[in-house]
Protein backbone atom coordinates (compact mmCIF):
# COMPACT_ATOMS: atom_id res chain seq x y z
CA UNK A 1 0.00 0.00 0.00
CA UNK A 2 2.86 2.42 0.85
CA UNK A 3 4.53 1.62 -2.48
CA UNK A 4 1.30 2.34 -4.38
CA UNK A 5 0.79 5.61 -2.54
CA UNK A 6 4.40 6.64 -3.20
CA UNK A 7 4.03 5.93 -6.93
CA UNK A 8 0.81 7.95 -7.03
CA UNK A 9 2.50 10.83 -5.18
CA UNK A 10 5.40 10.86 -7.66
CA UNK A 11 2.90 10.91 -10.54
CA UNK A 12 1.06 13.93 -9.10
CA UNK A 13 4.38 15.76 -8.50
CA UNK A 14 5.42 15.13 -12.11
CA UNK A 15 2.13 16.64 -13.32
CA UNK A 16 2.68 19.76 -11.26
CA UNK A 17 5.95 20.41 -13.12
CA UNK A 18 3.95 21.15 -16.28
CA UNK A 19 1.36 23.84 -16.89
CA UNK A 20 -2.21 22.92 -17.80
CA UNK A 21 -1.70 24.03 -21.39
CA UNK A 22 1.48 21.93 -21.67
CA UNK A 23 -0.33 18.83 -20.38
CA UNK A 24 -3.19 19.47 -22.81
CA UNK A 25 -0.73 19.85 -25.67
CA UNK A 26 1.03 16.63 -24.66
CA UNK A 27 -2.26 14.72 -24.48
CA UNK A 28 -3.36 16.03 -27.87
CA UNK A 29 -0.04 14.91 -29.35
CA UNK A 30 -0.42 11.43 -27.84
CA UNK A 31 -3.92 11.12 -29.33
CA UNK A 32 -2.55 11.73 -32.81
CA UNK A 33 -0.44 8.55 -32.73
CA UNK A 34 -1.71 5.05 -33.52
CA UNK A 35 -0.29 3.60 -30.28
CA UNK A 36 -2.81 2.29 -27.76
CA UNK A 37 -0.31 2.97 -24.93
CA UNK A 38 -0.12 6.62 -25.99
CA UNK A 39 -3.92 6.81 -25.97
CA UNK A 40 -3.93 5.43 -22.39
CA UNK A 41 -1.42 8.09 -21.33
CA UNK A 42 -3.53 10.80 -22.96
CA UNK A 43 -6.66 9.46 -21.21
CA UNK A 44 -4.89 9.71 -17.83
CA UNK A 45 -3.64 13.23 -18.61
CA UNK A 46 -7.18 14.36 -19.41
CA UNK A 47 -8.56 12.76 -16.21
CA UNK A 48 -5.94 14.48 -14.06
CA UNK A 49 -6.66 17.81 -15.75
CA UNK A 50 -10.35 17.26 -15.05
CA UNK A 51 -9.63 16.85 -11.32
CA UNK A 52 -7.43 19.97 -11.35
CA UNK A 53 -10.19 21.91 -13.12
CA UNK A 54 -12.68 20.98 -10.40
CA UNK A 55 -10.27 21.94 -7.61
CA UNK A 56 -9.35 25.23 -9.32
CA UNK A 57 -12.96 25.92 -10.43
CA UNK A 58 -11.73 26.40 -13.99
CA UNK A 59 -14.74 25.75 -16.25
CA UNK A 60 -12.76 26.15 -19.49
CA UNK A 61 -10.10 23.64 -18.45
CA UNK A 62 -12.89 21.35 -17.26
CA UNK A 63 -14.48 21.49 -20.71
CA UNK A 64 -11.19 20.71 -22.50
CA UNK A 65 -10.50 17.83 -20.10
CA UNK A 66 -14.00 16.38 -20.56
CA UNK A 67 -13.69 16.56 -24.33
CA UNK A 68 -10.37 14.71 -24.10
CA UNK A 69 -11.70 12.07 -21.69
CA UNK A 70 -14.67 11.32 -23.96
CA UNK A 71 -12.57 11.23 -27.14
CA UNK A 72 -9.75 9.05 -25.71
CA UNK A 73 -12.17 6.87 -23.71
CA UNK A 74 -14.14 5.99 -26.84
CA UNK A 75 -10.96 5.05 -28.68
CA UNK A 76 -10.02 2.75 -25.79
CA UNK A 77 -13.57 1.33 -25.47
CA UNK A 78 -13.86 2.67 -21.91
CA UNK A 79 -17.27 3.59 -20.51
CA UNK A 80 -17.30 7.42 -20.45
CA UNK A 81 -21.08 7.81 -20.24
CA UNK A 82 -21.02 10.02 -17.13
CA UNK A 83 -18.36 12.28 -18.60
CA UNK A 84 -20.40 12.59 -21.83
CA UNK A 85 -23.48 13.63 -19.84
CA UNK A 86 -21.44 16.21 -17.96
CA UNK A 87 -20.00 17.53 -21.22
CA UNK A 88 -23.50 17.83 -22.68
CA UNK A 89 -24.67 19.76 -19.61
CA UNK A 90 -21.72 22.13 -19.86
CA UNK A 91 -22.57 22.78 -23.49
CA UNK A 92 -26.24 23.40 -22.61
CA UNK A 93 -25.17 25.82 -19.87
CA UNK A 94 -23.12 27.76 -22.45
CA UNK A 95 -19.73 27.09 -20.87
CA UNK A 96 -18.07 25.56 -23.90
CA UNK A 97 -15.98 28.59 -24.94
CA UNK A 98 -12.45 27.22 -25.41
CA UNK A 99 -9.80 28.16 -22.86
CA UNK A 100 -7.38 29.58 -25.42
CA UNK A 101 -9.92 32.22 -26.52
CA UNK A 102 -10.78 33.32 -22.98
CA UNK A 103 -7.12 33.51 -21.97
CA UNK A 104 -6.63 36.37 -24.44
CA UNK A 105 -9.52 38.49 -23.11
CA UNK A 106 -8.60 40.86 -20.27
CA UNK A 107 -11.04 41.16 -17.41
CA UNK A 108 -11.38 44.95 -17.48
CA UNK A 109 -14.91 46.26 -17.04
CA UNK A 110 -13.94 49.76 -18.15
CA UNK A 111 -12.71 48.61 -21.57
CA UNK A 112 -14.91 47.72 -24.50
CA UNK A 113 -13.87 44.57 -26.35
CA UNK A 114 -14.32 44.80 -30.07
CA UNK A 115 -15.16 41.49 -31.75
CA UNK A 116 -13.83 40.69 -35.19
CA UNK A 117 -16.21 41.28 -38.04
CA UNK A 118 -18.32 38.25 -38.87
CA UNK A 119 -17.19 35.72 -41.46
CA UNK A 120 -19.75 34.86 -44.12
CA UNK A 121 -20.05 31.32 -45.38
CA UNK A 122 -19.79 31.47 -49.17
CA UNK A 123 -20.22 27.79 -50.09
CA UNK A 124 -20.32 24.20 -48.82
CA UNK A 125 -19.13 21.30 -50.97
CA UNK A 126 -17.46 17.87 -50.99
CA UNK A 127 -13.84 17.54 -52.08
CA UNK A 128 -12.41 13.99 -52.30
CA UNK A 129 -14.92 12.75 -49.66
CA UNK A 130 -14.03 15.68 -47.35
CA UNK A 131 -16.57 18.34 -46.37
CA UNK A 132 -15.37 21.88 -47.15
CA UNK A 133 -16.82 25.08 -45.65
CA UNK A 134 -15.54 28.09 -47.61
CA UNK A 135 -15.75 31.56 -46.03
CA UNK A 136 -15.32 35.06 -47.45
CA UNK A 137 -12.02 35.58 -45.61
CA UNK A 138 -9.32 33.69 -43.75
CA UNK A 139 -10.33 31.85 -40.58
CA UNK A 140 -8.48 32.17 -37.30
CA UNK A 141 -7.80 28.95 -35.40
CA UNK A 142 -9.45 30.23 -32.21
CA UNK A 143 -12.72 30.80 -34.09
CA UNK A 144 -13.30 27.03 -34.33
CA UNK A 145 -14.62 25.15 -31.30
CA UNK A 146 -14.99 21.38 -31.81
CA UNK A 147 -16.49 18.95 -29.28
CA UNK A 148 -18.36 15.64 -29.19
CA UNK A 149 -21.46 14.36 -27.38
CA UNK A 150 -22.55 10.75 -26.92
CA UNK A 151 -26.07 9.90 -25.79
CA UNK A 152 -25.70 6.32 -24.55
CA UNK A 153 -29.44 5.69 -24.18
CA UNK A 154 -30.29 6.59 -27.78
CA UNK A 155 -26.84 5.45 -28.99
CA UNK A 156 -26.36 8.70 -30.90
CA UNK A 157 -22.92 10.22 -31.49
CA UNK A 158 -22.76 13.95 -32.28
CA UNK A 159 -19.67 15.76 -33.56
CA UNK A 160 -20.15 19.52 -33.28
CA UNK A 161 -18.31 22.48 -34.81
CA UNK A 162 -19.09 26.03 -33.67
CA UNK A 163 -17.52 28.79 -35.81
CA UNK A 164 -17.62 32.25 -34.20
CA UNK A 165 -18.26 34.90 -35.38
CA UNK A 166 -19.77 33.68 -38.64
CA UNK A 167 -23.07 33.69 -40.53
CA UNK A 168 -24.77 31.83 -43.36
CA UNK A 169 -27.75 32.66 -45.56
CA UNK A 170 -29.81 29.52 -44.92
CA UNK A 171 -29.67 26.20 -43.03
CA UNK A 172 -28.52 23.16 -44.97
CA UNK A 173 -28.87 19.39 -44.62
CA UNK A 174 -25.97 17.55 -46.24
CA UNK A 175 -25.63 13.87 -47.15
CA UNK A 176 -22.86 11.28 -46.93
CA UNK A 177 -23.15 7.49 -47.24
CA UNK A 178 -22.92 5.77 -43.86
CA UNK A 179 -23.60 8.98 -41.88
CA UNK A 180 -27.04 9.48 -40.32
CA UNK A 181 -27.29 13.30 -40.55
CA UNK A 182 -25.15 16.35 -41.30
CA UNK A 183 -26.76 19.72 -40.55
CA UNK A 184 -25.45 23.27 -40.91
CA UNK A 185 -27.40 26.09 -39.22
CA UNK A 186 -27.16 29.48 -37.52
CA UNK A 187 -26.98 28.43 -33.87
CA UNK A 188 -26.80 32.02 -32.56
CA UNK A 189 -26.68 35.40 -34.33
CA UNK A 190 -22.88 35.19 -34.48
CA UNK A 191 -22.30 31.41 -34.27
CA UNK A 192 -22.56 28.99 -37.16
CA UNK A 193 -22.98 25.37 -36.03
CA UNK A 194 -22.24 22.17 -37.96
CA UNK A 195 -23.57 18.92 -36.44
CA UNK A 196 -22.49 15.49 -37.70
CA UNK A 197 -24.77 12.82 -36.21
CA UNK A 198 -24.40 9.05 -36.42
CA UNK A 199 -25.62 5.92 -34.63
CA UNK A 200 -22.09 4.46 -34.42
CA UNK A 201 -18.60 5.76 -33.70
CA UNK A 202 -17.10 7.96 -36.41
CA UNK A 203 -13.60 9.31 -37.00
CA UNK A 204 -13.86 13.09 -37.44
CA UNK A 205 -10.86 15.38 -37.87
CA UNK A 206 -10.34 18.77 -39.46
CA UNK A 207 -7.78 21.26 -40.72
CA UNK A 208 -7.97 25.02 -41.38
CA UNK A 209 -6.71 26.04 -44.81
CA UNK A 210 -6.80 29.84 -45.22
CA UNK A 211 -10.50 30.66 -45.78
CA UNK A 212 -11.60 26.99 -45.68
CA UNK A 213 -12.53 24.56 -42.92
CA UNK A 214 -11.87 21.05 -44.27
CA UNK A 215 -13.52 18.18 -42.34
CA UNK A 216 -12.74 14.50 -42.85
CA UNK A 217 -15.57 12.14 -41.83
CA UNK A 218 -15.01 8.37 -41.80
CA UNK A 219 -17.22 5.70 -40.26
CA UNK A 220 -15.24 3.41 -37.95
CA UNK A 221 -14.91 -0.02 -39.52
CA UNK A 222 -16.02 -3.05 -37.43
CA UNK A 223 -13.19 -4.76 -35.59
CA UNK A 224 -12.21 -8.01 -37.34
CA UNK A 225 -12.52 -11.31 -35.50
CA UNK A 226 -9.45 -11.85 -33.36
CA UNK A 227 -6.76 -14.31 -34.44
CA UNK A 228 -4.50 -15.55 -31.61
CA UNK A 229 -0.83 -14.56 -31.92
CA UNK A 230 1.72 -17.29 -32.57
CA UNK A 231 4.60 -16.08 -30.39
CA UNK A 232 3.61 -15.97 -26.72
CA UNK A 233 5.57 -16.50 -23.50
CA UNK A 234 4.06 -19.70 -22.06
CA UNK A 235 5.79 -19.30 -18.68
CA UNK A 236 3.16 -16.83 -17.52
CA UNK A 237 1.15 -17.61 -14.38
CA UNK A 238 -2.62 -17.03 -14.47
CA UNK A 239 -5.03 -17.09 -11.53
CA UNK A 240 -8.71 -17.56 -12.41
CA UNK A 241 -11.33 -16.62 -9.86
CA UNK A 242 -14.82 -18.13 -10.15
CA UNK A 243 -17.02 -15.60 -8.36
CA UNK A 244 -19.04 -16.38 -5.21
CA UNK A 245 -19.41 -20.03 -4.08
CA UNK A 246 -20.56 -22.01 -1.04
CA UNK A 247 -22.92 -20.01 1.18
CA UNK A 248 -22.76 -17.13 -1.32
CA UNK A 249 -24.78 -18.09 -4.44
CA UNK A 250 -24.24 -14.74 -6.16
CA UNK A 251 -27.12 -13.65 -8.37
CA UNK A 252 -30.11 -15.95 -8.79
CA UNK A 253 -31.67 -15.31 -12.17
CA UNK A 254 -34.02 -16.73 -14.78
CA UNK A 255 -35.43 -20.16 -13.80
CA UNK A 256 -33.39 -19.84 -10.57
CA UNK A 257 -30.07 -20.33 -12.40
CA UNK A 258 -27.31 -19.52 -9.91
CA UNK A 259 -24.34 -17.32 -10.72
CA UNK A 260 -21.87 -19.36 -8.67
CA UNK A 261 -22.61 -22.50 -10.74
CA UNK A 262 -22.46 -20.85 -14.18
CA UNK A 263 -19.23 -18.92 -13.58
CA UNK A 264 -17.48 -21.92 -12.02
CA UNK A 265 -18.12 -23.98 -15.17
CA UNK A 266 -16.76 -21.18 -17.39
CA UNK A 267 -13.72 -20.76 -15.11
CA UNK A 268 -12.98 -24.50 -15.23
CA UNK A 269 -13.22 -24.52 -19.03
CA UNK A 270 -10.94 -21.48 -19.30
CA UNK A 271 -8.37 -23.10 -16.99
CA UNK A 272 -8.46 -26.28 -19.09
CA UNK A 273 -7.88 -24.36 -22.36
CA UNK A 274 -5.03 -22.26 -20.94
CA UNK A 275 -3.31 -25.32 -19.46
CA UNK A 276 -3.54 -27.06 -22.83
CA UNK A 277 -1.70 -24.06 -24.32
CA UNK A 278 1.12 -24.45 -21.82
CA UNK A 279 0.33 -21.82 -19.19
CA UNK A 280 0.57 -22.29 -15.42
CA UNK A 281 -3.00 -21.88 -14.18
CA UNK A 282 -4.42 -21.76 -10.64
CA UNK A 283 -8.04 -21.37 -9.48
CA UNK A 284 -9.12 -19.59 -6.29
CA UNK A 285 -11.72 -22.31 -5.76
CA UNK A 286 -11.83 -25.79 -7.31
CA UNK A 287 -15.28 -26.68 -5.96
CA UNK A 288 -18.43 -25.09 -4.53
CA UNK A 289 -16.96 -23.37 -1.46
CA UNK A 290 -16.95 -19.85 -0.03
CA UNK A 291 -13.73 -17.82 -0.31
CA UNK A 292 -13.46 -14.32 1.18
CA UNK A 293 -12.87 -11.60 -1.41
CA UNK A 294 -9.62 -10.44 0.21
CA UNK A 295 -8.25 -14.02 0.16
CA UNK A 296 -8.72 -14.32 -3.63
CA UNK A 297 -6.17 -11.67 -4.65
CA UNK A 298 -3.97 -12.71 -1.73
CA UNK A 299 -3.85 -16.19 -3.31
CA UNK A 300 -2.91 -14.64 -6.67
CA UNK A 301 -0.11 -12.65 -5.00
CA UNK A 302 1.20 -15.79 -3.30
CA UNK A 303 1.33 -17.57 -6.67
CA UNK A 304 3.21 -14.59 -8.20
CA UNK A 305 0.55 -14.47 -10.89
CA UNK A 306 1.05 -12.35 -14.01
CA UNK A 307 -2.69 -11.68 -14.31
CA UNK A 308 -5.85 -12.21 -12.23
CA UNK A 309 -9.22 -12.82 -13.93
CA UNK A 310 -12.40 -12.86 -11.82
CA UNK A 311 -15.49 -14.28 -13.57
CA UNK A 312 -19.05 -13.21 -12.65
CA UNK A 313 -22.57 -12.97 -14.09
CA UNK A 314 -24.66 -9.81 -13.98
CA UNK A 315 -28.29 -9.41 -12.86
CA UNK A 316 -31.04 -6.81 -12.47
CA UNK A 317 -34.55 -6.84 -11.00
CA UNK A 318 -37.45 -8.58 -12.79
CA UNK A 319 -38.82 -5.29 -14.12
CA UNK A 320 -35.67 -4.73 -16.20
CA UNK A 321 -34.75 -8.37 -16.83
CA UNK A 322 -35.63 -8.39 -20.53
CA UNK A 323 -33.89 -5.13 -21.39
CA UNK A 324 -30.58 -5.50 -19.51
CA UNK A 325 -28.05 -7.62 -21.39
CA UNK A 326 -24.46 -7.73 -22.57
CA UNK A 327 -20.93 -8.90 -21.83
CA UNK A 328 -18.78 -6.45 -19.85
CA UNK A 329 -15.20 -6.27 -18.60
CA UNK A 330 -14.25 -4.14 -15.60
CA UNK A 331 -10.92 -2.95 -14.24
CA UNK A 332 -10.39 -1.45 -10.79
CA UNK A 333 -11.01 2.27 -10.40
CA UNK A 334 -13.11 4.48 -8.11
CA UNK A 335 -15.68 4.81 -10.89
CA UNK A 336 -18.14 7.69 -11.29
CA UNK A 337 -20.52 5.59 -13.37
CA UNK A 338 -23.80 4.70 -11.67
CA UNK A 339 -23.94 1.46 -13.66
CA UNK A 340 -20.47 0.41 -12.50
CA UNK A 341 -21.34 1.28 -8.90
CA UNK A 342 -24.51 -0.82 -9.11
CA UNK A 343 -22.64 -3.86 -10.44
CA UNK A 344 -19.84 -3.40 -7.91
CA UNK A 345 -22.30 -3.15 -5.01
CA UNK A 346 -23.81 -6.44 -6.12
CA UNK A 347 -20.45 -8.23 -6.39
CA UNK A 348 -18.96 -6.62 -3.25
CA UNK A 349 -21.90 -7.31 -0.93
CA UNK A 350 -20.76 -10.72 0.29
CA UNK A 351 -17.59 -9.53 1.99
CA UNK A 352 -17.61 -5.77 2.64
CA UNK A 353 -20.22 -5.37 5.36
CA UNK A 354 -17.54 -4.87 8.02
CA UNK A 355 -15.91 -1.91 6.20
CA UNK A 356 -17.17 1.64 6.60
CA UNK A 357 -17.45 3.88 3.54
CA UNK A 358 -14.31 5.82 4.44
CA UNK A 359 -12.33 2.58 4.50
CA UNK A 360 -13.70 1.47 1.13
CA UNK A 361 -12.97 4.78 -0.56
CA UNK A 362 -9.47 5.00 0.90
CA UNK A 363 -8.50 1.57 -0.40
CA UNK A 364 -10.10 2.05 -3.79
CA UNK A 365 -8.42 5.42 -4.25
CA UNK A 366 -4.90 4.40 -3.22
CA UNK A 367 -4.39 0.77 -4.22
CA UNK A 368 -3.44 -0.51 -7.63
CA UNK A 369 -2.93 2.81 -9.42
CA UNK A 370 0.27 1.50 -11.01
CA UNK A 371 -1.68 -1.45 -12.49
CA UNK A 372 -4.74 0.42 -13.77
CA UNK A 373 -3.35 0.96 -17.28
CA UNK A 374 -2.28 -2.67 -17.67
CA UNK A 375 -5.62 -3.88 -16.29
CA UNK A 376 -7.44 -1.65 -18.75
CA UNK A 377 -5.47 -3.19 -21.64
CA UNK A 378 -6.20 -6.71 -20.37
CA UNK A 379 -9.92 -5.90 -20.13
CA UNK A 380 -9.97 -4.61 -23.71
CA UNK A 381 -8.21 -7.74 -25.03
CA UNK A 382 -10.53 -10.07 -23.08
CA UNK A 383 -13.62 -8.24 -24.33
CA UNK A 384 -12.37 -8.34 -27.90
CA UNK A 385 -11.50 -12.04 -27.65
CA UNK A 386 -14.92 -13.06 -26.32
CA UNK A 387 -16.93 -10.96 -28.78
CA UNK A 388 -14.75 -12.02 -31.71
CA UNK A 389 -15.71 -15.68 -31.28
CA UNK A 390 -19.22 -15.43 -29.83
CA UNK A 391 -20.60 -12.95 -32.38
CA UNK A 392 -19.42 -15.23 -35.18
CA UNK A 393 -21.45 -18.19 -33.87
CA UNK A 394 -24.41 -16.67 -32.02
CA UNK A 395 -26.91 -13.92 -32.82
CA UNK A 396 -27.65 -10.92 -30.61
CA UNK A 397 -24.41 -11.07 -28.60
CA UNK A 398 -24.26 -7.60 -27.04
CA UNK A 399 -21.05 -5.70 -26.31
CA UNK A 400 -21.50 -4.06 -22.91
CA UNK A 401 -18.06 -2.46 -23.18
CA UNK A 402 -15.01 -2.05 -20.97
CA UNK A 403 -15.70 -0.09 -17.81
CA UNK A 404 -14.09 1.17 -14.61
CA UNK A 405 -15.50 -0.18 -11.36
CA UNK A 406 -14.78 -0.17 -7.60
CA UNK A 407 -14.61 -3.96 -7.14
CA UNK A 408 -13.27 -5.10 -3.78
CA UNK A 409 -12.19 -8.48 -5.19
CA UNK A 410 -9.60 -6.68 -7.37
CA UNK A 411 -8.15 -4.53 -4.57
CA UNK A 412 -4.72 -5.63 -3.41
CA UNK A 413 -3.78 -7.53 -6.55
CA UNK A 414 -0.11 -6.92 -7.35
CA UNK A 415 -0.70 -7.70 -11.02
CA UNK A 416 -3.09 -6.59 -13.80
CA UNK A 417 -6.55 -7.76 -12.75
CA UNK A 418 -10.01 -7.66 -14.31
CA UNK A 419 -13.56 -8.71 -13.51
CA UNK A 420 -15.57 -10.23 -16.38
CA UNK A 421 -19.38 -10.08 -16.35
CA UNK A 422 -20.22 -12.91 -18.78
CA UNK A 423 -23.82 -11.75 -19.28
CA UNK A 424 -27.07 -11.15 -17.42
CA UNK A 425 -28.30 -14.30 -15.70
CA UNK A 426 -31.55 -12.40 -15.11
CA UNK A 427 -32.16 -12.01 -18.86
CA UNK A 428 -34.09 -15.05 -20.22
CA UNK A 429 -32.23 -15.13 -23.55
CA UNK A 430 -28.74 -14.68 -22.07
CA UNK A 431 -29.44 -17.04 -19.17
CA UNK A 432 -30.32 -19.83 -21.63
CA UNK A 433 -27.02 -19.26 -23.42
CA UNK A 434 -25.04 -19.19 -20.17
CA UNK A 435 -26.28 -22.65 -19.20
CA UNK A 436 -25.50 -23.99 -22.69
CA UNK A 437 -22.28 -26.01 -22.64
CA UNK A 438 -21.19 -25.09 -26.19
CA UNK A 439 -21.77 -21.39 -25.57
CA UNK A 440 -19.66 -21.52 -22.38
CA UNK A 441 -16.86 -23.32 -24.23
CA UNK A 442 -16.85 -20.70 -26.98
CA UNK A 443 -16.77 -17.92 -24.40
CA UNK A 444 -13.86 -19.54 -22.54
CA UNK A 445 -12.02 -19.97 -25.85
CA UNK A 446 -12.51 -16.26 -26.55
CA UNK A 447 -11.20 -15.35 -23.09
CA UNK A 448 -8.12 -17.49 -23.67
CA UNK A 449 -7.52 -15.79 -27.01
CA UNK A 450 -7.81 -12.38 -25.34
CA UNK A 451 -5.32 -13.37 -22.63
CA UNK A 452 -2.85 -14.54 -25.29
CA UNK A 453 -3.26 -11.28 -27.16
CA UNK A 454 -2.53 -9.34 -23.97
CA UNK A 455 0.64 -11.35 -23.26
CA UNK A 456 1.80 -10.96 -26.87
CA UNK A 457 1.57 -7.16 -26.69
CA UNK A 458 2.71 -6.48 -23.12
Amino acid sequence: MIRSFFLLLLFVISLQALSNSEILKRAEGLMKTSSQSDHFRAYNDYKNLYLKAIMEEDSNLRLSALQGIVRSGKKLHIDVEQYSKELKKLSTDKIYTTHNIKANLKKDKNKKIELKSSHKLKSVFWRDSKLVLKFDKELEKNQINYFTLHESESKVFRYIFDIEPSTLTKSQNLRKDGIRKIKLAQFKPDILRLVIENDSGTNVDFIKESDELVINIEKIKPMPAYQPPLKVDREKVIVIDAGHGGKDPGAVGYKKYREKVVVFKIAKELAKILKSRGYKVFMTRDRDRFVKLSKRTQYANEKSANIFVSIHANAVDKKNANSASGIECYFLSPSRSSRAKRVAAQENSADMSDMNMYGKDSYLNLLNHHNILASNKLAIDLQRGMLGLLSGKYKDVKDGGVREGPFWVLVGAQMPSVLVEVGFISNPKEAKMLVNNEYRKTMAQGMANGIERYFANN
